[in-house]
């Protein structure tokens, strides 16, 4: 259903029958990994006009994965992370 790449990947899908008799396929809910398992490897400065998936690019390579340093930082708004300039943001380690 996701891109192996996706923060969804791993997640088990449902399907809930309505009242009407429709079947709704969805994907059951996400939870943020416990941050005491997640290995940090850098800390990035925030600069004006930094945009979190420009740093994603720089740090991790690939500007998609932007959700693993919202994780990383329990974020659930990204843009919170780039909001006030000289704020740090945490880079995990790639997961395998």
């Amino acid at each position: 259903m996701f891109d192996y790449t996706s923060r969804y990947a791993s997640l088990e899908t449902a399907t809930l029958t309505t009242a009407d008799g429709r079947m709704v396929t969805y994907v059951r809910r996400r939870f943020l990994p416990p941050l005491d398992t997640q290995q940090i490897v850098a800390e990035v400065t925030v600069s004006d006009p930094d945009r979190l998936d420009l740093i994603t690019a720089r740090t991790v390579g690939a500007p998609e994965q932007f959700w693993r340093i919202g994780d990383a930082n329990v974020a659930l708004n990204p843009f919170d992370l780039t909001a006030t300039p000289g704020d740090r943001v945490r880079i995990p380690a790639p997961s395998i």
